[in-house]
């Protein structure tokens, strides 16, 4: 039977979860949104049945990409990325509060919320609002899956 290697097109499903269990990605059809990674609709990418990519291309995490060279379809295998190869560790420097009169009026910030702000050189900044005051708003620009060790348990599918 054939083995995969660098280069080739395969198929694979996996799911991704976090040290506790919770699922934050999977391409298995069972997955229940409500239950397991907190989706609330098919929009997540979670349950878009099982992913190709090539192998070596960086078109997923390159570790399970590494992972996949020299495995059979049908095979199995589970690893676990650090946080510093995945998301980054957690930047308390990346917490920060701005003036309300510098969020736009027809957004009410509410702590969760996600938002971006554009600066002068056309950079986008993802924020995540943690606290909200009457004068003052916290953001979080940390990646939400910062300082997460992530485990992902995948299955090479095809060889294409």
């Amino acid at each position: 039977m054939a083995s995969a290697k660098k280069g080739d097109k395969v198929v694979i499903n996996f799911a991704g979860t976090l040290e506790d269990g919770t699922v934050i990605d999977t391409t298995y059809e069972s997955h229940d949104h409500a239950h397991d990674c907190g989706c609330e609709d098919d929009g997540c990418g979670c349950d878009a049945g099982p992913m190709e990519l090539v192998i070596g291309e960086e078109e997923f995490f390159p570790q399970i990409e590494e992972a996949l060279v020299g495995m059979a379809p049908g095979e199995r295998k589970k690893i676990t990325i650090s946080a510093a190869d995945a998301f980054g560790e957690y930047d308390e420097e990346k917490v920060f509060s701005i003036g309300r009169d510098q969020i736009p009026p027809e957004i009410t910030p509410q702590v969760g919320q996600e938002l971006e702000f554009t600066g002068d050189d056309d950079e986008v900044l993802e924020v995540t609002v943690v606290e909200v005051s009457d004068d003052a708003v916290l953001l979080d620009a940390n990646h939400p899956l910062a300082g997460e060790d992530l485990t992902y348990e995948f299955e090479l599918v095809q060889i294409l």
